[in-house]
Formats: C-alpha cells, sequence, structure tokens
C-alpha cells in the first residue's frame, strides 16, 4: 500500500523534488528547445519548487492540509521563473484548490479530479498552448488517473 498523501507528505514530495531538479536541471535545460531554445527550464523549475519549498518550511509543523496545499502553490506562484515557473505554479494551484479543502486524504478519484482541474488551470496559463509540452504531460496525466 502507498503512502497516504496528508500534509507531512506533501512537504517531503516538495523537497525531494527540489532535491530532484537540483540534480537533473542541466540535463532539463539541455532538452529546452520549445518554445524558445533559450536553455533555462530545468533552472526555472527547480527555482520554483525551491520558492514552494520555503514557503512550506515556513509553516508551523502541525498545519494541516489546507494550509499546506495553499502555502505549496502561494509559494511556487510568487517564486516562480520563466513560463515553466508558471505553469507548474498553475498545476500546484490546481492541485492544492481540490486536495486542500479535503476532510481526508485523497483517494485516486480525488486525484484525477485534481490533476484535471491542475491542466486546465495550466493550460489558461498559456496564450496560445502547443501540444508535446508540459501541458500535454499533464493533461495525459490526468486522463490516465481516471
Amino acid at each position: 500500500m502507498g503512502e497516504v498523501l496528508d500534509a507531512a507528505a506533501v512537504r517531503r514530495w516538495c523537497r525531494l523534488a527540489a532535491e530532484a531538479l537540483g540534480r537533473t536541471r542541466s540535463e532539463i535545460d539541455a532538452l529546452n528547445v520549445f518554445p524558445v531554445p533559450d536553455g533555462d527550464t530545468g533552472t526555472n523549475l527547480h527555482l520554483t519548487v525551491i520558492a514552494a519549498a520555503d514557503a512550506l518550511d515556513e509553516l508551523p509543523g502541525g498545519a494541516g492540509p489546507a494550509e499546506t496545499w495553499r502555502a505549496l502553490a502561494q509559494g511556487a506562484l510568487l517564486g516562480a521563473r520563466g513560463n515553466s515557473g508558471v505553469i507548474l505554479s498553475q498545476v500546484l494551484r490546481g492541485l492544492a484548490d481540490v486536495l486542500g479543502p479535503l476532510e481526508a486524504p485523497p483517494d485516486g478519484a480525488a486525484f484525477a479530479g485534481a490533476l484535471r482541474h491542475a491542466s486546465g488551470l495550466a493550460r489558461g496559463a498559456v496564450e496560445h498552448p502547443v501540444e508535446g509540452t508540459i501541458l500535454s504531460v499533464v493533461a495525459e496525466a490526468a486522463a490516465s488517473c481516471a
């Protein structure tokens, strides 16, 4: 059985994501060719997740899911770097909108709904969405969870 997605798990995930992006940002930067081949997507994602993790670090230890998800999303938005950071912040906001208010840890159906909402917000944050980007990945993740 998997881990419960509670406030503590959200904090752990965010720190682990920041560490993983720190290790792989150069590799992701090298893959960055669309929409502008500026080679900064990995760095921008890393900095955005660090901002989210820092916001979580400022919460009291006993913060509940709603407060934790809200801080994660707000930290990501305020610290978003580049288009990829803004898109990621909207994905996290979508998850926070749906998962934060839940009384109990989410089940698969709730998580699928959260991903669908996140996908819509992320797509709405881009003036001219294009398939084959992170937007497609989030949409496919949502479809796969259903």
